[in-house]
């Protein structure tokens, strides 16, 4: 029974594996992005929250997805300068994944269990749905698209000085 992130594996944007477990310590946000969608804005409020926490064991980890209305077409390198060129972001951009369905990264199968959203669904709705994750590994909530970086950000403060 898996009880944290840190027994998964994942690719950078790369191709590179990152075992999650290089992380431990830290606490984590860890959101499904997309390039093309209406929320796309937020990479601003996630790289502040970086900016914000670099120093404290914090970091922001982003998963593009092309699962919600076909909103991240391009290749991992394309959506890494994408990133860079118009948000700036420092954070670790992940290569594409499935957030839901048959063939959803593990690591979201695993986080959309242990942290349902609206009416206790698993399934992630939209981009830009995000997971906060403790310094043990362990999802602690759930926000939706909607919710805005700054939103979060005294959740991150309590679990980081917990």
């Amino acid at each position: 029974m898996t009880k944290n992130i840190y027994e998964f594996t994942c690719e950078d944007s790369s191709g590179q594996k990152i075992e999650l477990s290089s992380y431990q310590g830290k606490v984590l946000l860890i959101v499904n992005t997309a390039s093309q969608c209406g929320f796309t804005p937020q990479y601003e409020g996630l790289e502040k929250l970086q900016q914000t926490f670099a120093d404290e064991n914090f970091s922001v980890l982003a998963f593009p997805c092309n699962q919600f209305g076909g909103q991240e077409p391009g290749t991992n390198e394309e959506i890494t300068e994408f990133c860079k060129l118009n948000y700036n972001n420092n954070f670790p951009i992940f290569s594409k994944v499935d957030v839901k369905g048959n063939d959803a990264h593990p690591l979201f199968s695993f986080l959309t269990k242990e942290k349902k959203g609206l009416m206790g669904t698993e399934n992630i709705k939209w981009n830009f749905t995000k997971f906060l994750v403790n310094k043990e590994g362990e999802p602690v909530s759930r926000y939706a698209p909607s919710t805005t970086p700054d939103k979060i950000q005294s959740d991150i403060e309590n679990l980081l000085n917990s």
